[in-house]
C-alpha cells in the first residue's frame, strides 16, 4: 500500500510514491521533463495557467502508477505541497477566471506597502505577523483595482495547492497555514482577518472553507478520478506551502528546529512558539503545519536569500570548469578566507533581508597577479555561506533559538566547505538527509493516520551525514568579519 505526494513548483511538478508501512521511496516523477512555461506580459509579472498544472498532475500520476505497476486501489492517501503566495480565482462554475499570479510576480508590491502604512505597521505586525507585502491578499487587491470585470465574477480565491485539491475533490478549501501565507490570517483573533478583507474590499464569501492541515480535506470525486486515474474516494489528508512542507520533510516541527535549503535561492526556515516579531520587514512569519489556534503555537519564520546557488551556477557557466565537483575540488586547495577575496553574492535582485536593496554581486580584493579561479570558487562558497550566517543572525535577533539545523542532500549542502563554514560560525551541527518535498508530502499522510511518531520513524534511514562545527573558529570568524565589513561599506553607499 502507498501514499502519493504532489509537489507543485513553478518550474515543474513532482509526484512521489512511498510505501505506507516503511515510508520508503518507491519512485519520483517530474512533469514536464524540462520546465513549465511562465508568462510575463509586463516587466515584473509572472503568471501560469492553473489548468496546465492540473493536466501535468494527472499526467504525472498516471505515469508513475503505470511505470511502477501500482493500481489506484493501492493508494491510501494524497498529500499536496505547492508554490507559496500564488493567487487562483474561480467563478461560480469553478473555472479559473484568469491565469494564476504566482509567487515571483511583483505587481502588487506597492499595494502591500501602502496597506502596511495605512493599516499601521504595529497593527500588521501584531495581527498578521507580516507586512501585507506582495502576498496573495495584495495580488487579489490588484485584480480588484485593475480587472474589476474579473473581480466581479470571483466566487472564491485559492492558493495553488488549494486548486489542485479542488480539482481532485470538487471541494474548495484552504488551511490556516495557507491563509497565513496569503496574509489573510489574524493571529491575534485566530480567524480570517477582517481588517485585511475590509481594507482591500474583499467580500468574506470569497474566502475558502478552512480545513485541518492533517486530516479530512476531501475525497477524490468521480470527475477527479476520471481525469487523474486515481480511485474515487481516495482521501486528501495533507497540504502545505513548499517551505513549511520542506521543513516537515526534514522533521522540523518544534521550537529551535531549523530547515534550510541551498538551491538557486537559499532559505532558512525556523520554528518558534512566539508570536512576537521584530524583523518582519526582513523575515516572514507563517503558521507552521502543526499550528493549532489557542492550543499549539508553532510559527515558521522564513528568511529568503535570493543570491545563493545562482551565484555558484554563474561561476560554473563562466569559468573554465566542467562541474560543481571540480569547483569544490579547486576550492579545497585554498585556505579559509580565500586569501582576502570576498564575494558578495546578492546578484539575483532585491534582497529582503537587506531591506529590499538590490546591491548586485561584488567580487572584492581580487589580485590579478595572485588569485586564480580556485580562489573564486572558494570565495563564492564562503560568501554564500556567510550570507546564510548573516541571515541566521537576523533571525536570532528576532528571538529564534537554533538547536538543530537540517538540510536536504542536494545543491550547496553537498559542499563540505559551504556546510562546515556555516556549522562552525553558528556553532551548531547541520544534519543532512536524503529527502524531497514530494516525498515529504507523501509521508505526511501518515500523520493523519498514525500520528507524528510514524512519520518520524520514516526519517531514520534518510540520514546521510552530520557536519560538526570545528573547534578552531577564529579563521572562520576573521573571514566572516571581513566579509561583513565589505557588505556594510556597500550598503552605506546605496
Amino acid at each position: 500500500m502507498y501514499y502519493l505526494g504532489i509537489d507543485l513548483g513553478s518550474s515543474s511538478i513532482k509526484i512521489a510514491l512511498v510505501e505506507q508501512s516503511s515510508g520508503k521511496k518507491v519512485a519520483i516523477g517530474q512533469e514536464p521533463e524540462n520546465e513549465m512555461s511562465m508568462q510575463a506580459a509586463k516587466l515584473g509579472w509572472a503568471e501560469q495557467e492553473p489548468e496546465l498544472w492540473w493536466r501535468l498532475v494527472c499526467q504525472g500520476i498516471q505515469r508513475i502508477s503505470k511505470e511502477n505497476n501500482v493500481s489506484s486501489d493501492k493508494i491510501l492517501g494524497i498529500g499536496i505541497a505547492y508554490q507559496m503566495h500564488g493567487l487562483v480565482v474561480v467563478g461560480a462554475d469553478g473555472k479559473p477566471l484568469r491565469n494564476s499570479i504566482i509567487w515571483c510576480d511583483s505587481r502588487a508590491v506597492g499595494i502591500g506597502d501602502k496597506a502596511y502604512a495605512e493599516l499601521g505597521e504595529e497593527n500588521c505586525d501584531s495581527m498578521l505577523l507580516n507586512s501585507p507585502g506582495n502576498f496573495t491578499a495584495s495580488k487579489l487587491a490588484w485584480v480588484r483595482e485593475n480587472e474589476p470585470d474579473v473581480f466581479a465574477k470571483v466566487h472564491k480565491f485559492m492558493l495553488p495547492g488549494d486548486y489542485i485539491a479542488y480539482k481532485l475533490s470538487g471541494k474548495i478549501a484552504s488551511t490556516v497555514s495557507g491563509l497565513s501565507e496569503g496574509i489573510f490570517w489574524d493571529f491575534s483573533k485566530n480567524q480570517v482577518s477582517n481588517d485585511i478583507l475590509d481594507y482591500y474590499g474583499i467580500p468574506e464569501n470569497m474566502v475558502p472553507d478552512v480545513v485541518e492541515t492533517f486530516g479530512d480535506q476531501g475525497k477524490v470525486s468521480s470527475m477527479g478520478a476520471k481525469e487523474s486515474g486515481l480511485l474515487e474516494g481516495t482521501p486528501i489528508v495533507y497540504r502545505s506551502g513548499d517551505q513549511p512542507n520542506n521543513a516537515l520533510s526534514l522533521n522540523v516541527f518544534n521550537p529551535g528546529e531549523v530547515a534550510t535549503t541551498g538551491g538557486t535561492s537559499g532559505v532558512v526556515y525556523a520554528v518558534t512558539d512566539n508570536l512576537s516579531v521584530k524583523e518582519c520587514s526582513r523575515v516572514n512569519n507563517f503558521a507552521h503545519v502543526n499550528y493549532r489556534p489557542d492550543k499549539h503555537i508553532r510559527i515558521g519564520k522564513l528568511l529568503c536569500i535570493n543570491g545563493s546557488g545562482i551565484q555558484y551556477r554563474w561561476l560554473l557557466n563562466n569559468l573554465d570548469v566542467s562541474s560543481y565537483e571540480e569547483m569544490n575540488d579547486l576550492a579545497s586547495e585554498i585556505e579559509i578566507g580565500s586569501d582576502g577575496v570576498c564575494v558578495i553574492p546578492f546578484g539575483n535582485g532585491a534582497e529582503r533581508m537587506l531591506n529590499n536593496q538590490d546591491i548586485g554581486t561584488r567580487i572584492v580584493n581580487l589580485n590579478l597577479n595572485r588569485h586564480s579561479k580556485a580562489h573564486l570558487c572558494r570565495s563564492a562558497l564562503e560568501g554564500i555561506a556567510f550570507s546564510f550566517v548573516y541571515g541566521i543572525e537576523i533571525m536570532r535577533s528576532d528571538g529564534i533559538q537554533t538547536k538543530v539545523i537540517r538540510a536536504g542532500n542536494d545543491n550547496l549542502f553537498r559542499s563540505s566547505i559551504f556546510s562546515n563554514t556555516i556549522a562552525t560560525l553558528i556553532q551548531e551541527e547541520i544534519e543532512i538527509y536524503n529527502t524531497t518535498g514530494a516525498i515529504g508530502a507523501a509521508r505526511a499522510c501518515s500523520i493523519s493516520d498514525f500520528g507524528h511518531d510514524k512519520f518520524q520513524s520514516y526519517m531514520y534511514n534518510d540520514h546521510v551525514l552530520t557536519y560538526m562545527p570545528y573547534k578552531d573558529i577564529e579563521p572562520y570568524r576573521e573571514a566572516y568579519e571581513k566579509w561583513k565589513n565589505e557588505l556594510q561599506l556597500i550598503l552605506k553607499t546605496k
